[in-house]
């Protein structure tokens, strides 16, 4: 399977060199705060943790993260020593059983991105990649938005609670995330239609506006990802977000450009400078990076519609789909077709 990914260039190049080659914008240096420890926390889910970047430490957990994660580059930029806790799949409840502990009166700055896995981030991506016949994308995004409305406010304000009691001199800024999706999908064995892609990336806005509004009631600076992060979505020219990846959980996250991006979103929030950042960052030795041993995360992974389960062949006869029909379907989506192959073949399928 293909997968499409930025070139990693200008290795060679100066940091702010780097940075604008990429189109990021430029980030002044500034004092930081005097009271501040030299210290940052980094915790959160999978965005933060540094999944999408190809490059992780071997911390004995399942986290997945990585010394190109946009902590990771704004700690080397600022020389501050980085707990690096945020953990793959990790939800709220996550965040209060085994990341807040690393806070302390000491800790200096903290960072943060959570509430997608809460909301039901993967569970809705991987139903709304199924062809339409099989899967209930608007049920689901629904389903989530529910969620976000009714329980994710309290749940929010309660791991902002503890951070701003366990780390009461810390300059903390919290930030949301960018659109996945462009109206496109360029990718094999995917069926997100230009509908449902515009759905997903307007949960995402709402999802954010509720990230700020709990950030500013507990006092703490909000990092918006846009307008940093337009026309850096899936499909875009110059994607600072996986697509569908191998290994699969690359997928859907931001990839090291895009962790540059969010380091230049968080930095300005938090008084400090990323001017330094550069993908050189990689090289640094997992011994610079504490992490938190016993971290977990409960969310679930992305997967491919499989169009040979029982799940699809019972929609499909439920659709008027013959079996012969789902087979050459399937064998399509299974030798790399592209979204727009797959998708003409299921509506004339479904259209007979």
């Amino acid at each position: 399977m293909s997968v499409r990914h930025l070139v990693r260039a200008g290795l060679a190049l100066t940091a702010t060199a780097a940075l604008t080659a990429l189109g990021l914008p430029g980030l002044a240096s500034a004092d930081t705060n005097a009271t501040a420890g030299n210290s940052l926390v980094a915790l959160g889910d999978s965005y933060s943790s540094g999944v999408g970047t190809e490059n992780y430490l071997d911390d004995g957990t399942d986290c997945m993260r990585s010394p190109e994660a946009y902590s990771s580059l704004i700690a080397k930029a600022n020389s501050l020593d980085l707990t690096l806790a945020a953990c793959s799949g990790a939800v709220t409840s996550d965040v209060l059983s085994s990341q807040v502990s690393e806070l302390s009166a000491d800790t200096g700055y903290v960072t943060m991105t959570i509430g997608g896995n809460d909301v039901g981030f993967v569970p809705v991506l991987t139903e709304c990649a199924k062809p339409g016949w099989m899967g209930d994308c608007d049920g689901k995004i629904d389903a989530a938005l529910v969620t976000l409305r009714k329980s994710l406010p309290a749940k929010l304000a309660e791991v902002n609670d503890q951070i701003g009691s366990r780390a009461p001199n810390a300059k903390v800024t919290v930030a949301g995330y960018p659109h996945i999706f462009n109206g496109e999908d360029c990718n094999a064995a995917t069926f997100f239609s230009p509908e449902e892609e515009q759905r997903l990336n307007d949960a995402t806005d709402e999802l954010n506006s509720e990230i700020a509004r709990q950030a500013s009631a507990a006092g703490f600076s909000y990092a918006a990802t846009m307008p940093t992060f337009d026309g850096h979505a899936v499909c875009d020219d110059s994607e600072w977000v996986n697509g569908l990846s191998w290994p699969i959980t690359e997928s859907y996250h931001p990839n090291a450009a895009g962790h540059r991006g969010y380091a230049s979103i968080f930095a300005p929030k938090l008084g400090l400078d990323s001017s330094a950042a550069s993908t050189r960052i990689a090289k640094q030795s997992a011994t610079k990076i504490k992490t938190v041993k016993g971290a977990t995360g409960s969310a679930p992974k992305f997967e491919v519609p499989d169009l040979s389960s029982a799940e699809a062949k019972a929609a499909a006869k439920k659709a008027g789909i013959s079996s012969s029909e789902l087979t050459k379907l399937r064998k399509a989506q299974q030798s790399g077709a592209s979204n727009q192959t797959l998708e003409k073949m299921s509506n004339d399928f479904t259209r007979r």
